[in-house]
């Protein structure tokens, strides 16, 4: 890899109107600009997801509250639930695929920059969309309502029998829109990784985070796509006469559930891959160690990638598929368990011996590798039937989802933000506020959702309002509701480090980790052009290699 300076000299530093700026963000198709825009509309709906959750939370704090109606109680879980998966976890990793992979690979931009920005105004407008049901929904001329149909909009809900307006119109087109933008941006980073890699960059010698990466994006195209058709046909039977999911007029509400988990099971390792990415960068950095097995990681990825479209019907357990359906998909669920207990272990294989560095990022990763496990070890127990016919639809599902996207998803992403905030910033986080953060989040994480199995073991439905006192629902609820409070505390601690470190963080200088990916070859920030010479590599740790060159103990085979 060529040793030159990588960074031209900086613009002039003349100083530019608010409006001149503003349109420059508008209207530019940088990635890492586009990548920064993702994520900080990601965090603006993540305060507007909490919020919403938290409401849910205090109206189940005990029995008979009456703190919010069941009206109310019903649109804030449907758009709880749709603006955390559609409008802040996927966004905030497609922000930072955006700006990394191109970085990561030697390249200068992604392989399509124009449909890259299409795509981030998709999905941002998709938000908006939703949104604008609170005024929009009773048409524009009444008081709107937020969709109510769950983030699921199973049939016959959303007929329009049982659904009068257009809040349920609002919900289908904010994911229709987005969906369009989601797949763009897969399209890209395919194309991107597979056609824009360096020189020397063979796939054995490609980071993992980009090899995860390709494995989501492949996912959100095979995945997205039927939820997209679906919802299609959903604005087919509410204003065209279809009855795809009218069982009235011989449709199939099944029908809808197969189409949405078609989606929604794959959607899981579309968001928990990147997830992976994180771990499988920063865990290697913080133990001064390569990944243990790398060519296994690659596999088992692939393996997580192939065998996730064939387990989404253990969702429909429930349903009275028959015997032989069930089966199938117990097998399958069970299967795919496999290749991700590879990864944990070669995670901890890759810690061991190491010489660990315990910063904010790597607590993260080590707090993600525990709970990660905790949420395999109940999603393997839900995939036996009898188990999911007796808790399928109470309060240790919401548990057990809570787990993998909050406590495995949700931490390591915490733990990205921090490994590359002196990237994307040029500034030092504070140490202090990280690890204050990731101990409240901590805490506040296993008070809600290691006590929110216990009232679902105790036949705690999902959905309710609320619940009669003396089932033994009420001390597990307030505890609950606790943990959601130190989780807020945590977000607010998170949201003041990010903004006071912007401003007042001591220079990070190109490579404060003595990482060894390309990423931190170049200046913090980056250039708008990346690489002042394109790179040229040959192992999977060039900026390494190229440091210690005589160093025999971190050498390939």
């Amino acid at each position: 890899m060529s040793t030159e300076s990588i960074a031209w000299p900086s613009a002039s530093a003349e100083s530019r109107s608010f409006v001149d700026t503003l349109h420059e963000w508008v209207t530019t198709v940088d990635h890492k600009r586009l990548g920064i825009l993702y994520i900080i509309y990601a965090l603006v709906f993540l305060l507007i997801g909490g919020i919403e959750a938290a409401i849910i939370r205090i109206q189940l704090i005990r029995p008979h509250n009456n703190f919010v109606s069941p009206q109310v109680f019903n649109r804030l879980f449907t758009m709880h639930g749709t603006t955390m998966i559609f409008f802040v976890v996927m966004p905030v990793l497609f922000g930072f695929a955006n700006y990394l992979i191109p970085l990561m690979i030697g390249a200068r931009d992604m392989a399509f920059p124009r449909l890259n920005a299409f795509s981030f105004w998709m999905t941002a407008f998709g938000g908006l969309l939703l949104y604008f049901s609170l005024v929009g929904a009773n048409g524009l001329y009444g008081a709107g309502n937020a969709p109510d149909v769950g983030w699921f909009a199973y049939a016959p809900l959303t007929s329009r029998t049982f659904s009068v307006g257009h809040s349920t119109d609002f919900w289908t087109l904010a994911l229709l829109v987005s969906g369009f933008g989601s797949i763009g941006t897969a399209i890209n980073i395919v194309a991107t990784i597979l056609c824009m890699r360096c020189q020397g960059m063979t796939l054995a010698k490609m980071p993992l985070f980009a090899w995860l990466n390709l494995v989501m994006a492949g996912l959100v195209i095979l995945a997205v796509s039927p939820l997209t058709a679906a919802q299609i046909m959903l604005l087919v039977d509410r204003y065209l006469g279809g009855h795809f999911f009218d069982t009235q007029a011989g449709g199939s509400a099944v029908f809808w559930m197969h189409f949405f988990w078609i989606f929604g099971h794959p959607e899981v390792y579309v968001l928990v891959l990147p997830a992976f990415a994180f771990a499988s960068e920063i865990i290697p950095v913080f133990s001064r160690k390569p990944i243990f097995g790398y060519p296994v990681m690659v596999g088992a990825t692939v393996a997580i990638g192939f065998i996730s479209m064939s387990v989404w019907a253990h969702h429909m357990f429930t349903v009275g598929m028959g015997a032989n359906v069930n089966t199938f998909f117990v097998i399958s669920t069970m299967a795919i368990a496999v290749p991700t207990g590879i990864k944990i272990f070669n995670w901890l294989a890759t810690i061991w011996g190491g010489k660990i560095e315990f910063k904010t990022p790597m607590l993260f990763c080590i707090a993600f590798l525990f709970q990660f496990l905790i949420a395999g070890l109940t999603g393997v127990m839900m995939s036996a039937a009898p188990f999911d016919w007796q808790l399928g639809s109470s309060y240790f599902v919401v548990a057990h989802f809570h787990y993998v996207i909050v406590g495995g998803i949700l931490f390591t992403l915490f733990g990205a933000f921090y490994y590359w905030f002196p990237k994307m910033s040029g500034r030092m986080y504070s140490e202090t506020l990280g690890k204050l953060h990731f101990w409240l989040f901590l805490i506040g994480f296993h008070l809600t959702f290691d006590f929110m199995h216990i009232p679902g073991l105790l036949g705690m439905p999902r959905r309710i309002y609320t619940y009669e006192p003396g089932r033994g629902w009420d001390t597990w609820n307030f505890i609950v509701t606790i943990g959601v409070f130190f989780q807020a505390a945590a977000i607010v601690v998170f949201l003041g480090n990010l903004i006071w470190s912007y401003f007042r963080g001591k220079a990070a200088g190109n490579d404060p980790w003595d990482a060894w990916t390309l990423e931190w070859s170049t200046n913090s920030p980056p250039p708008a052009y990346n690489f002042y010479t394109i790179p040229s590599v040959q192992s999977r740790r060039p900026l390494w290699d190229l440091k210690h060159p005589d160093d025999p103990d971190w050498k390939y085979e």
